[in-house]
């Protein structure tokens, strides 16, 4: 069943997913770099995508998320590879504002379709075995998928499986892949990409690799397939200017080298070429409107410097990452979701089983990297993680959350790019924007402000020991508690359904606050805790 997530997470979550895994994709690529560093161009593609979604408010139309989107992806695109997934960005993003309305597959379909027009135009001499072969691929399997009326799960679980036959065929269609003995790296990081995005709307863990993927197909031998007589400069920069003619642009640019690539509209443009005299493309360039973002690489000496060094044996010592995430968690699809925001360790604890100094410790060491943000999300947890921040031998800092809804918000504020402390005062103001509220039974008789609490009351708590609502309903007293918060100072409520909440409580829920709260954005997710039939969040 898919998952109630917004477009805002989805994103957010396969952006993480391929950053994990952009060197897999890197080591995939036979071509020079810094085009050869496909996986990276990628990623920093989909960050710069992720960093204009996240500065939309919370509550921001669909519309507005694909134009930043859209925008981002254009901004940031590096290289070849960035470039094609900017398009592709793009065309899923037109697809799926004009389909809206219509039928899940259909509307995968449309999406799909449309990213493959946006792709192959941008690309002068389209290739085939390449990630424009994935993409289209990917599209005839979601309009076949529409076409036998499948449900929108099944649909993108049909698209994903394609993707990776795609990239298995890659060879076939490019010799020189198949020389090398690797499939298309753009065409692997697509599949990454919509495995996450799969993954994340129907709930699924991210780790989880289709089981019909040869993992020989991923054993690389170095090229080195430099040749003196290609192109020496990869030279890429944006174009700002009203009036121009981008065939005009391209038809001059492709005089001047290879790989050329001239994308974008309204003024604002990439270019991308591999040539011998950068000084030709910028002086002509420069003559229709404004540069910035110029890059030129010197791709003979980059490849001198990277070298060709066999590729690792299976004993030998993982690469660190720069920064690992650990964060406690409970509850099967609380778990999940953290995982598809970036977290690389689970702790299990909560409640009623707080998580020891020895458990963050040994979670670190689960995964090398050169620093550590450790997530509580819990007030009794965050004085054991911060003596485990003392014991851990790499820098580690304590994002002080003490709820999973502070935790989602953090993560949507990571930027690997930042250091320790940046990192720790951006996530913790992130967590900081979050109220909490909880729904849970009593367990005995109290006093409290509401009045007497008996054993198996419903009771509704804003953090950890404000107790403000209480009654027979959750229904009931979750609005009775959403009731006592400054609702003008908020746009968005994301209930976290626990374990023990019945299908109709949830329903029943959402239909009140959609009668008594119609400009509250409404967010549903599972969580699967414990004890706790809701978790709310209002931010």
């Amino acid at each position: 069943m898919t998952a109630q997530v917004s477009p805002r997470e989805v994103i957010a979550g396969a952006a993480a997913t391929l950053k994990s895994r952009h060197e897999e994709v890197n080591k995939l690529n036979v071509f020079p770099v810094p085009d050869g560093d496909t996986g990276t161009n990628m990623s920093l593609t989909f960050d710069s995508v992720v960093s204009e979604v996240l500065a939309l408010p919370a509550d921001a139309p669909l519309e507005e998320i694909a134009k930043a989107a859209t925008h981002g992806s254009l901004m940031g695109a590096r290289g070849n590879s960035g470039v094609i997934l900017s398009q592709i960005i793009r065309g899923v993003c037109e697809g799926t504002v004009a389909s809206q309305g219509e039928p899940g597959a259909e509307r995968l379909a449309k999406a799909l379709e449309h990213a493959t027009t946006v792709a192959y135009q941008a690309v002068r001499k389209p290739v085939e075995g390449t990630m424009l072969t994935v993409i289209a691929d990917m599209a005839a399997a979601a309009r076949r998928a529409a076409d036998e009326r499948q449900s929108f799960d099944d649909a993108l679980q049909s698209v994903s499986v394609a993707a990776h036959v795609s990239v298995q065929r890659t060879p076939d269609l490019l010799p020189v892949l198949k020389e090398a003995g690797v499939v298309d790296s753009g065409g692997f990081g697509v599949a990454i990409i919509f495995d996450a995005v799969t993954n994340i709307l129907l709930g699924k863990e991210q780790a989880e690799a289709p089981a019909f993927v040869p993992q020989g197909v991923l054993t690389v031998n170095p090229v080195d397939d430099w040749d003196d007589d290609e192109y020496l400069y990869c030279t890429e920069f944006l174009l700002f200017g009203e009036g121009i003619d981008r065939e005009a642009v391209h038809d001059f640019i492709a005089t001047q080298g290879g790989s050329e690539l001239v994308v974008g509209d309204y003024g604002q443009y990439k270019i991308h070429v591999h040539t011998d005299d950068p000084s030709k493309v910028l002086a002509y360039v420069l003559k229709l409107g404004e540069i910035a973002e110029v890059h030129i690489h010197n791709m003979r000496r980059q490849q001198a410097e990277r070298g060709h060094e066999a590729a690792p044996s299976a004993a030998a010592p993982r690469a660190k990452k720069k920064v690992a995430v650990i964060a406690v968690s409970v509850g099967e699809g609380t778990g999940k979701i953290l995982k598809s925001l970036g977290v690389d360790v689970l702790v299990s604890g909560g409640q009623t089983m707080n998580p020891s100094t020895q458990d963050f410790v040994e979670a670190a060491r689960s995964v090398p990297a050169q620093s550590y943000l450790l997530l509580p999300n819990n007030s009794n947890i965050v004085m054991a993680a911060n003596t485990a921040a003392t014991l851990i031998e790499e820098p580690t800092a304590v994002v002080p959350t003490t709820s999973i809804p502070e935790a989602f918000s953090a993560l949507l504020a990571f930027d690997a790019g930042m250091d320790l402390d940046t990192l720790q005062s951006e996530m913790s103001e992130a967590a900081g924007a979050v109220t909490t509220a909880e729904v849970t039974t009593a367990i005995k008789d109290a006093k409290s402000p509401v009045g007497d609490i008996c054993e198996g009351d419903i009771i509704g708590i804003i953090g950890s020991k404000d107790i403000r609502a209480k009654g027979t309903s959750i229904p009931q007293v979750a609005c009775d508690l959403i009731e006592t918060l400054p609702l003008d100072d908020f746009d968005t409520v994301t209930l976290l359904a626990g374990a023990d909440l019945s299908a109709a409580d949830l329903e029943r829920l959402q239909a009140l606050l959609a009668e008594k709260h119609p400009e509250l954005e409404c967010d549903v997710q599972e969580g699967g805790q414990p004890l706790y039939p809701l978790i709310m969040a209002v931010e």
